[in-house]
């Protein structure tokens, strides 16, 4: 039996899973309160003791470790551009698809005052980017000084306007700061680059936050650096997605993950135009591409879901599921209350639970629209043209959910819904007739840390434990 260990340091618990390689299939899982404050190390050897005594296997048994994490937060980064709409967008790609959650994004010139508030938010990585290559030049360089100058520790990674990249990394390091330069994330005004940028963000990653965050005494168990969880999530669905050479994928895919503090999503596809008389404007859509929202969490955000949504139309959710419910019995205002006070709380009754459900719902459906692309109607000299901005997802073949929620929680495919495409907002192009899963054994960051070395074992395994709806 070949045995191989999976560990993810979360925030809350440090989850364990073991696969046997021979058989391809899931030995078990368990976990332990991640022991940050302490020493990392603790918690992971109390999970792998349960592990152990589960799967009735022994430490000799297991071939190889693989790990990532999203301890202390994760890996939070800031971005700093040119244009919102340009510059400043790639630059969110890069972080996005590198596995971090991106805090806050400023564009044109920054003062001491933004400065100032990015370093309350205590990231990991600032990434200063501005100007196509040969492009402006004045922007980068006065938000350089203004950062050079500034209290900020984290190291910085340039990957701006070439033609001024060293100069800029000069002003920073005469301000004591550790910096980093990559290619620029906006080489021409219609081309990406986001590849070097992440790369180097990996490195940063393993270089200096690993060992930030605690997680340097347990480096030398793995086998492989640890990586982001959000980079090994990104890593399973593109696998899943796209297959190997040997192993054929299961075609286009949209993830939806929803925690306790953010939904994030991540979508496998070419970017093409709703219609063939459609008009794409905006930077060029990446084919994998992921985003997070830090305010649609349904537990320590559960309040702003109930603000925003507002007691109505989550009591129309929560009636919709059939549960022999009436909205005396769903009290989303103490509800909500009760969660944001106690991030852990479990469903105690039927009322509970579709009020669960409910929040879900809603965090999805706002959450898959912020990803979506969509698409209006512009009046031009020609005529009426109808204008996208985004990604097209309208031929997603498959959507599939994964987290507590679903895992635990009842009616998955009435959350999952939630992602399709509706007519009560036409313009977003969210899927309209996708096939849909749950990850029935929250087994996603596992496979995304195996395909490391074992992409075809790792789909296999995905493939065999996907729950169709």
């Amino acid at each position: 039996m070949q045995v191989y260990l999976m560990v993810d340091f979360g925030s809350t618990y440090t989850k364990v899973t073991a696969f046997d390689l021979d058989r391809e299939t899931l030995l078990g899982r368990a976990q332990s309160p991640t022991t940050i404050g302490t020493d990392i190390t603790v918690g992971l050897q109390l999970a792998l003791e349960k592990l152990y005594k589960l799967c009735d296997i022994k430490p000799e048994d297991v071939c190889k470790k693989f790990a990532c994490s999203s301890a202390a937060g994760g890996l939070k980064m800031a971005a700093v551009g040119l244009v919102p709409d340009l510059t400043l967008k790639a630059a969110k790609m890069a972080a996005l698809g590198a596995g971090a959650k991106v805090l806050c994004t400023f564009g044109y010139e920054i003062d001491n005052i933004i400065a100032d508030e990015i370093e309350a938010k205590q990231c990991d990585i600032v990434l200063l980017c501005g100007g196509t290559d040969g492009g402006n030049k004045n922007v980068i360089l006065h938000n350089s000084e203004v950062l050079a100058n500034s209290n900020i520790n984290c190291p910085i990674l340039v990957c701006g306007n070439r033609t001024v990249s060293q100069k800029v990394k000069a002003i920073l390091e005469e301000g004591g700061k550790k910096v980093y330069t990559a290619g620029n994330v906006l080489p021409e005004i219609d081309r990406v680059d986001v590849a070097p940028a992440q790369e180097l963000i990996r490195e940063i990653f393993i270089k200096h936050i690993v060992q930030a965050k605690g997680l340097d005494n347990a480096k030398a168990f793995f086998h492989r650096d640890i990586i982001p969880t959000p980079k090994a999530s990104l890593n399973a669905a593109a696998l899943l997605s796209q297959g190997t050479a040997s192993e054929t994928g299961i075609g286009s895919l949209l993830v939806v993950e929803v925690g306790g503090a953010t939904t994030n999503i991540h979508s496998i596809i070419e970017n093409t135009p709703a219609t063939s008389q459609t008009i794409i404007r905006g930077l060029p859509e990446q084919k994998i591409s992921r985003t997070v929202e830090g305010d649609m969490g349904i537990r320590y955000n559960a309040r702003t879901i109930f603000d925003f949504a507002g007691n109505e139309k989550l009591t129309k959710f929560a009636l919709s599921l059939g549960l022999a419910l009436t909205s005396e019995q769903l009290d989303f205002d103490s509800y909500t209350n009760i969660l944001s006070d106690n991030v852990e709380y479990i469903p105690q009754n039927t009322a509970e639970s579709a009020m669960d459900i409910a929040l879900a719902k809603q965090s999805v459906r706002i959450a898959v629209e912020r990803h979506a692309g969509h698409t209006k109607t512009e009046f031009t000299t020609a005529g009426e043209v109808t204008v996208q901005y985004g990604k097209n997802l309208l031929g997603v073949q498959n959507v599939l959910g994964t987290g507590g929620i679903f895992k635990y929680g009842k009616n998955p495919q009435a959350i999952l819904e939630s992602s399709f495409f509706s007519t009560d907002a036409p313009w977003s192009l969210k899927p309209k007739s996708p096939t849909s899963y749950v990850d029935s054994e929250y087994l996603l960051y596992a496979v995304g840390l195996l395909s490391q070395e074992f992409p075809d074992e790792a789909l296999r395994i995905a493939k065999k434990y996907l729950l169709e709806l």
